[in-house]
């Protein structure tokens, strides 16, 4: 064997080894293009795509942070160090809570109309006084939980006998005189025209409310305590009956006018609401509303010439508010809110509005509350409470 074999040998054995590992080798896939997340602009900023389906999708929520004092903070707790040595001696304190707010909203397109997904879920903590001794404590609360398709919607929202005159004006503290209900199950439908006009229906469940009711005197004449029912949760249905609300409204360029009645159908009590806005410059926005309830006498509370009403919960059977919103600038606004009722129940509201950095709001506000019968000493004192909100909204 010569040299000229041995290379030609070795030649065609590298060859060989070669082709092997070559068939061994592992074939590596070609990556899948990436798919990124793509902007939804139908039903305003925020949204997005959810991949692979044509649903949109926004992600938000707030943080915010109160601070109360006054009215609007805990009054008369008592001094725990006093407590301990057998004194019951009472001081004020502050009101807090820390909340956060998750919201989600998905919407897509149907042969039917906008399909809508709304949540709006609140993790919160909250100092308290229960029986007067100050107290805080974590809370985890469902505001608001709806499908919409067109105009029906079926959930949990406030009810549309506060929501479709507008609430109460634009300060914090707008329900010190009652206007309504809020968080309530509800079926609704909503027709919009294409003139400034629509029209509400909804049927509700109801909840809360507390009260005492009389049933009759004893043999000596006199009331007997075994004849006072207590009888809590007063406005969730106790029957297949639902209350009813309806409301009718007129929006144009210089504002609007907007009317809205609901039925207990617990109580079998009825109430109303009328409301007028107006834009009275590029600045300058006004309201005032008027509500009527009816009162029958067979569901008098104990002690009282009131009856329960789950939509006219403000004193007596008339009530009025009346406020507006001043646009001092881009950062800044001013509301202010007064309202009054048959029972002589006076309260006015007036706070700044202003955004220190773009999502950051910061809310001072101020409080005052008074009663003007002068039959009721107890309930004639004037007090007056303050409020601070710092809320950063994503």
């Amino acid at each position: 064997m010569n040299i000229k074999s041995l290379l030609l040998g070795s030649a065609a054995a590298l060859v060989a080894v070669s082709g092997a590992r070559a068939a061994d080798a592992v074939v590596i896939a070609e990556p899948e293009p990436m798919e990124y997340v793509r902007v939804c602009d139908v039903y305003g900023t925020g949204f997005f795509y959810i991949p692979g389906t044509e649903t949109c999708l926004r992600i938000g929520g707030y943080l915010r942070y109160d601070i109360g004092v006054g009215i609007l903070g805990h009054q008369d707790v008592f001094d725990k160090e006093d407590l301990s040595e057998g004194d019951f001696d009472t001081n004020d304190a502050y009101y807090k809570r820390a909340r956060f707010q998750l919201r989600t909203d998905a919407r897509s397109e149907t042969e039917l109309g906008t399909l809508r997904v709304y949540a709006a879920i609140n993790f919160q903590y909250t100092t308290d006084d229960p029986g007067g001794i100050t107290d805080a404590s974590d809370a985890v609360g469902i505001e608001h939980a709806y499908i919409e398709l067109g105009g029906f919607r079926i959930g949990k929202t406030d009810s549309l006998f506060s929501t479709f005159t507008g609430y109460a004006g634009g300060v914090i503290q707008d329900d010190l005189i009652g206007y309504g209900p809020f968080g309530t199950h509800q079926i609704a439908y909503t027709f919009t025209g294409g003139n400034g006009f629509s029209a509400a229906i909804a049927l509700e469940e109801g909840d809360g409310g507390s009260g005492s009711f009389f049933n009759d005197f004893n043999d000596d004449g006199i009331v007997d305590p075994g004849e006072v029912t207590t009888i809590g949760n007063l406005y969730t249905l106790d029957s297949y009956v639902p209350h009813v609300v309806g409301g009718l409204a007129w929006t144009q360029g210089w504002g609007g006018i907007s009317a809205v009645a609901g039925y207990d159908a617990n109580w079998e009590e009825w109430a109303a609401k009328v409301r007028l806005d107006v834009n009275a410059t590029e600045q300058l926005s006004l309201f005032i509303m008027a509500g009527y309830a009816s009162n029958d006498d067979d569901n008098n509370f104990f002690g009282s010439d009131e009856s329960p009403n789950y939509y006219g919960n403000w004193g007596g059977d008339w009530a009025v508010w009346g406020g507006g919103t001043f646009t001092v600038s881009e950062q800044t606004k001013i509301n202010v809110q007064l309202s009054y009722d048959e029972q002589e129940n006076f309260a006015a509201v007036a706070n700044v509005n202003y955004t220190l950095v773009p999502g950051l709001v910061i809310t001072p506000e101020i409080v005052y509350v008074d009663n003007f019968d002068d039959d009721f000493e107890d309930d004639d004192e004037d007090e007056i409470g303050g409020f601070l909100r710092f809320q950063r909204t994503f």
